[in-house]
């Protein structure tokens, strides 16, 4: 029996969430009905759960995690004045004049908008709202502009300041969030190039698809370059602020998304948008992410407890570190798991369920130290195909709920297909070349 109902209830929970269940009551909710019926096989007591609150307590006072609804506030502020919008029109009539430029504008974009919020709704939707109607206007094709948005946008999963990055921190064991952040930084500017050389290549092999814009577009802003400089110095001085900080030590991440949040509201009321509107929305909108992350802590919380309880934990580890080839058997398949789950259930969902159950694995497997922050930017890669892969891709549905209706859901998801497959090929080389990851971190471990 003890053999039995741990992985049994591994098993209904994800039964479960692919039906369609909240994924945090789903947790709470499985993991009591199989205490219960740990208690009255023999193999539990209820004095396990009495061990509930002090975990969650520990949870809820994890200075880590405190940076979350900071980062969360400064991306949402920063796409409800409009900076995005600035961004994309600007540097979309700088490159538009050449084959492919509107789209390479987006890529553009995506990465500056990704390092100044790490907040990916928020990049997808501006830049759909934006950028698709006068792609569609000048004749680029649907799956390719679809795509590059839908692509660009995710770029704020991996480079930093992101989201994910600390959710992961914290959940393998934490770890520095200051060295995720070194770690993923060559890698999501890897991904930015492999995009840029995708989109040049189908300018050049198929013109029609990737048109230039008329250049007396260009000439209708007088003085462009200062029109380009007004708009990108700002959120540059605010990436400068908010990971020039964590870089060089000055602040923890927790005090630079404070100070990144500060610097969104002064750059909105330099640009006299911080309204009203703007702050409630903005608000609101942090309060929901991260009443959805504490409530997913406190689940996963729960479901940890009891599965430990019932053995569970050492039935996977003895799965995982039992696999032919040892390491490498571990990293594919823990791979192929998180892509797989991907296409159904969200990145925080897979973070905080599956990692706590390949982190000891990989551990008695040697991945210690800095190569955790490899392994940490490895899965965070990985979980970026979350938001492409069909059917519930979530840029998908950001991009859909803001695009036109004569532009197809299944044209969107033909567009994102070349870009998954550029983000394995990306995943893959981080795989095969740790130092594009360890590169640039300290040498100390």
């Amino acid at each position: 029996m003890s053999t039995f109902l741990g992985p049994l209830m591994f098993i209904v929970v994800l039964l479960l969430i692919f039906v369609g269940f909240p994924v945090a009551f789903t947790l709470g909710g499985v993991a009591l009905i199989f205490a219960f019926l740990g208690v009255q096989a023999g193999l539990l007591d209820w004095s396990l759960l009495g061990a509930f609150p002090d975990r969650v307590f520990g949870v809820m006072s994890n200075q880590i995690l405190l940076a979350v609804p900071f980062f969360i506030f400064m991306g949402t502020l920063l796409q409800r004045s409009r900076l995005a919008e600035d961004l994309l029109r600007t540097i979309g009539l700088l490159f538009g004049p050449r084959r492919g430029g509107l789209a390479l504008a987006v890529v553009f974009v995506g990465a500056l908008l990704a390092a100044a919020t790490g907040v990916v709704g928020a990049s997808v939707v501006a830049m759909g709202m934006i950028s698709l109607p006068i792609m569609t206007r000048y004749g680029y094709s649907a799956p390719l502009s679809t795509g590059v948005i839908c692509a660009s946008g995710t770029l704020g999963q991996i480079v930093p300041p992101s989201v994910v990055l600390v959710v992961l921190a914290d959940q393998l064991g934490g770890l520095s969030v200051g060295d995720m952040f070194i770690g993923a930084l060559l890698p999501g500017l890897m991904l930015a190039v492999f995009y840029a050389i995708y989109v040049a290549l189908v300018a050049w092999r198929h013109p029609e698809a990737a048109p230039a814009i008329p250049k007396s577009e260009r000439e209708s802003v007088r003085n462009l370059p200062r029109e380009v400089l007004r708009v990108m110095l700002p959120p540059l001085v605010l990436i400068l602020v908010v990971l020039g900080s964590i870089f060089a030590g000055i602040a923890t991440p927790t005090e630079a998304g404070a100070l990144g949040s500060v610097g969104a509201m002064a750059l909105a009321a330099i640009n006299r948008r911080l309204t009203r509107k703007a702050l409630g929305e903005t608000m609101q909108e942090t309060m929901r992410l991260t009443s959805m992350v504490v409530f997913l802590l406190i689940g996963s919380t729960a479901f940890t407890l009891v599965f430990r309880g019932l053995a569970g934990d050492l039935w996977i580890k003895e799965l995982l570190t039992g696999l032919p080839g040892g390491r490498i058997g571990l990293l594919l398949v823990a791979n192929l798991a998180v892509f797989l789950l991907g296409f159904f259930i969200d990145f925080f969902e897979i973070a905080f369920i599956i990692l706590p159950l390949i982190v000891p694995a990989a551990e008695a497997l040697g991945i210690q130290g800095r190569e955790m922050i490899w392994f940490g930017v490895m899965i965070a890669m990985n979980l970026q195909t979350s938001f492409l892969t069909p059917p519930f891709g979530f840029s998908l549905f950001y991009l859909r709920g803001v695009a036109p209706k004569e532009i197809t859901t299944a044209q969107i998801y033909r567009g994102v297909l070349p870009f998954i497959a550029i983000q394995l090929i990306g995943l893959a080389l981080v795989i095969l070349f740790p130092q594009i990851v360890l590169g640039l971190l300290p040498s100390s471990p």
